[in-house]
């Protein structure tokens, strides 16, 4: 099949939207994102040329983190706001100028559906899928500055525990960049909890050129903010995801009470 010329049209209205929002009128200070929650592809791409084998794997969508995130949103009463499309579409956390905002390779996996892929069609996938997942994002945080809602903005993702054949020893890992009082706070509650090894900025770290959600939404705005990363593995059943929410739920809510009592929220 043909992919580079690509459909005129990508979502029907009878598609499900790109966004899907959980406690959209949550109260808590900490706004969940979650740029690889689904793994959809629109039916004009009849699934990218993939078997449905690879896109139930990381190169598609990250492994466990929906039902940590959706858990977690409910403990803390927190809006959640999460991408249904597969990030092999288009990646909600890379640049839409970059190579891997649209992959051709993902890991060792060559993406049929994107191979040869036009200008227009590559435009088309930013219209209908990117452009809108963020556009909720923002308007989210210009509603909550406006209500005078103080915003801690976590990016909630998942990481495979090998990868290019070395084993990842981290459980949990926080990213950020720009932001001096969130992420120290994470690494000193993640360590103090005596079971885990925590990554720091591992096994990623954000950057303006690798990164689109924290930079543009949380950096730029000057919000508090970081990224989390937990090993797929570890929540790759329903136990491990609601254990992994029970836990982070208690750590940010600790958290919360700290950014309290020192008016930082």
């Amino acid at each position: 099949m043909n992919y580079a010329g690509g459909p005129s049209v990508l979502l029907a209205s009878t598609d499900a939207s790109p966004v899907l929002e959980h406690n959209s009128d949550g109260r808590s200070p900490f706004l969940f994102t979650c740029d690889h929650y689904g793994r959809q592809i629109p039916a004009p791409l009849g699934g990218l040329g993939l078997p449905e084998g690879e896109l139930v794997r990381h190169i598609a969508w990250d492994i466990g983190i929906a039902g940590v995130a959706t858990q977690l949103a409910d403990h803390l009463g927190a809006h959640l706001v999460a991408q249904r499309y597969s990030r092999l579409v288009i990646d909600c956390n890379r640049p839409p100028h970059v190579a891997s905002s649209i992959p051709l390779i993902s890991e060792a996996t060559t993406v049929p559906g994107n191979e040869g892929l036009s200008r227009e069609a590559a435009e088309l996938r930013r219209a209908q899928i990117f452009d809108p997942y963020h556009a909720r994002i923002d308007e989210i945080i210009e509603r909550r500055l406006r209500d005078g809602m103080p915003t801690v903005l976590v990016a909630l993702h998942s990481f495979t525990p090998v990868y290019a054949g070395i084993a990842r020893p981290w459980h949990i890992g926080t990213l950020y960049h720009r932001d001096t009082m969130l992420p120290p706070l994470l690494l000193k509650h993640l360590r103090s909890e005596g079971d885990l090894v925590v990554g720091d900025n591992e096994p990623y770290a954000v950057s303006d050129e690798t990164d689109y959600t924290i930079p543009v939404h949380g950096e730029k705005r000057g919000l508090m903010n970081s990224g989390i990363e937990i090993r797929q593995d570890l929540i790759s059943d329903q136990a491990g995801e609601t254990a992994w929410a029970d836990r982070l739920a208690r750590i940010l809510g600790e958290i919360e009470t700290t950014l309290r009592k020192e008016a930082k929220i």
